[in-house]
């Protein structure tokens, strides 16, 4: 009989969260029958005394907000792409006790960009500042060749778009949010902001809009996503970015490639749907 080896998500709040759909539907399909995989409520404060709970049957955990950057004084080591924007959502446990933290966000965006057609782009646009629009600016790195343009709200969020850009190596602009009509005209527009925020921009949708990337998945579509659409503009949705980012995860935790992605993506189809 095998031993159990567990993972788990962490973060706060945390019942929203499709990770324990895609990565147990992962394991069914990988016929790993000895692995659970659940969601803990975990905050900053709590973080240091769960991880001193956990044994050697654990194998990783997926970390959400307020999590990716309260994690890293507590891990062994991270990767240069979890450095590059001080942020951690997978930390893979070793049987020694050796924690590695990760960002599979990043490369996510990247993969679910490419599956939708999108290898290089000659400039970007960005709506929003928070933790989110900082691994996009990661993976705008990858693919455009040209200027992003950041649309923030707040001078404070502006300057740390800046040191971001400054050290991913890319061509920034910032500009106003009062000016973010402007972004949609962009060859890839990448949507960071919480539930909401776009729907004020979208009667201001090109006639021939290019490729929306919209970091939501609940509520979809967004009302800008869905003006997209009907303007016959490719889409690029938060379920995608999920569903890529949870499968490095699943690779990386259990070891097994590749992972499932047709199959994880059904599931965390059907649990929206179900919602």
């Amino acid at each position: 009989m095998s031993a159990l080896r567990r993972a788990a998500v962490l973060g706060s709040p945390i019942a929203h969260s499709l990770s324990p759909v895609l990565h147990r539907a992962a394991y069914a399909e990988l016929g790993l029958r000895d692995w659970t995989y659940d969601r803990f409520e975990v905050d900053e404060n709590a973080l240091p005394g769960f991880l001193q709970t956990l044994g050697p049957e654990w194998a990783g955990l997926s970390l959400t907000m307020p999590l990716k950057r309260a994690v890293i004084p507590l891990l062994d080591e991270i990767t240069e792409t979890a450095a590059s924007v001080d942020a951690v959502n997978t930390v893979v446990l070793g049987q020694d006790g050796r924690r590695t933290g990760d960002n599979t966000d990043i490369p996510g965006m990247v993969a679910a960009l490419r599956e939708h057609g999108i290898d290089e782009v000659g400039s970007a646009a960005v709506l929003g500042a928070g933790a989110t629009a900082s691994s996009a600016l990661a993976a705008l790195s990858r693919v455009c060749a040209g200027e992003v343009a950041v649309y923030v709200r707040s001078a404070a969020r502006a300057a740390q778009m800046r040191r971001w850009a400054e050290r991913l190596d890319l061509a920034v602009r910032i500009a106003d949010w009062a000016d973010a009509e402007q972004a949609l005209r962009a060859p890839l527009v990448i949507a960071t902001t919480p539930a909401g925020v776009t729907d004020a921009l979208a009667h201001a949708v090109p006639e021939r809009p290019a490729t929306l990337f919209d970091v939501l998945y609940d509520p979809w579509p967004t009302v800008l996503a869905a003006r997209w659409s009907a303007y016959g503009g490719a889409v690029v949705s938060g379920l995608d970015l999920l569903v890529h980012q949870a499968v490095l995860q699943v690779e990386q935790m259990t070891g097994r490639a590749p992972a499932p992605l047709d199959a994880m993506r059904k599931a965390g189809e059907q649990a929206l749907a179900d919602r």
